[in-house]
């Protein structure tokens, strides 16, 4: 008897079982109302209650993607259109009907016939062409623009007071006067006289050139032949392994210089004459009465050796070739003398040469 009143009955043990389920639907509704209250852990959930929560989570999806849609049906078809077509394409689209329709405006507009302008004309009576060339008619003023359409043929002078400003080429059958003459570009010339000209730049000439006068102040260099008449310089210099070719005859020329005779060597009525130049040239000697030995003449040069010259003498004649000759030279004169007395009454000769 004490056993069976200590055995629960049905209806007691029936709300124990259950409690766990109320629980967990309780905390459900918790969930669902927005509580604070932390979930619990899925590792302590029973299989039951992750089916029950998958399902809810399930339907909680539905209803949005529902909601979504009724939300869509509400918006108009022209928004639904801009959502679901994207924007750029639009504009892309947008562009090419604006260039194509440009295009066929401008198609349409080429084939018309271009619209003839409507000019109107006056004629002159010949009493106005009399008035016109005895006096003198201003057409328009400074704000104007005169257009003539036509060719213009002025058979007097004209005069133009302002800038001259030509669109096209300029042809001239005479001649052109001008002040100043400015070419920015490129210029042709056939036939040109000048009298004064002035080359800034470089300059290149193609053809052969005639200079009937040339001063060169600086540099000048030649690549190829120069043939010329006479040249005529201060200094020639030859640089590097260069050659002098002389096929003609070599002369030179310049002042002669001065001579100073020795009476007592030449003897009595005794005379010495020059011919030639600082550079080469001959003494003539004529021997008087009882010549002595010595120098017979002495040469100063015109212009001044820097360094002492290189004197060579030429004896010239037998009288001459007996002498037992030397030379005395300086930078400023040099002598023909003799170690022995020359023959009396004799004329005889010495060229010389002289380097530098």
């Amino acid at each position: 008897m004490d056993s069976d009143k200590n055995t629960p009955s049905p209806e007691e043990t029936k709300p124990d079982e259950e409690a766990p389920k109320d629980a967990a639907t309780s905390s459900a509704d918790s969930t669902e109302s927005g509580s604070q209250e932390a979930p619990a852990d899925a590792l302590s959930k029973t299989p039951d209650e992750l089916e029950e929560e998958a399902a809810e989570e399930a339907a909680a999806k539905i209803d949005t993607d529902s909601a979504q849609e009724t939300a869509d049906k509400k918006l108009s078809p022209l928004r639904r259109l801009f959502k679901r077509v994207n924007i750029y394409l639009l504009i892309f689209i947008l562009l090419l009907v604006v260039a194509g329709a440009i295009a066929i405006v401008n198609y349409l507009n080429s084939q018309k016939a271009p619209t003839q302008p409507n000019l109107a004309t006056q004629t002159l009576s010949q009493d106005s062409l009399k008035q016109l060339a005895n006096t003198d008619a201003s057409v328009g003023n400074t704000s104007q623009t005169l257009t003539i359409q036509g060719n213009a043929i002025i058979n007097g002078q004209t005069l133009t007071r302002g800038a001259l400003n030509v669109a096209g080429n300029f042809q001239t059958g005479g001649s052109v006067t001008a002040p100043n003459l400015t070419i920015s570009g490129t210029a042709n010339l056939g036939s040109t006289q000048v009298n004064s000209l002035q080359v800034a730049q470089n300059t290149a000439i193609q053809g052969t050139t005639t200079v009937r006068d040339l001063n060169v102040s600086g540099a000048s260099s030649f690549s190829g032949a120069m043939t010329a008449s006479q040249i005529t310089v201060a200094r020639l210099i030859l640089s590097g392994n260069a050659t002098l070719e002389i096929p003609n005859h070599l002369s030179f020329t310049g002042s002669s210089p001065s001579r100073s005779i020795n009476s007592s060597v030449l003897g009595s009525g005794g005379t010495a004459s020059i011919n030639g130049s600082d550079t080469t040239g001959t003494l003539t000697i004529n021997t008087g009465n009882n010549p002595t030995a010595g120098c017979f003449a002495q040469i100063t040069f015109q212009q001044v050796y820097t360094n002492q010259p290189h004197v060579i003498v030429t004896p010239i004649g037998g009288p001459a070739g007996l002498l037992q000759f030397y030379v005395n030279r300086s930078s400023t004169s040099f002598s023909i003398c003799s170690n022995n007395a020359a023959t009396a009454n004799q004329t005889f000769a010495f060229d010389y040469f002289i380097t530098n």
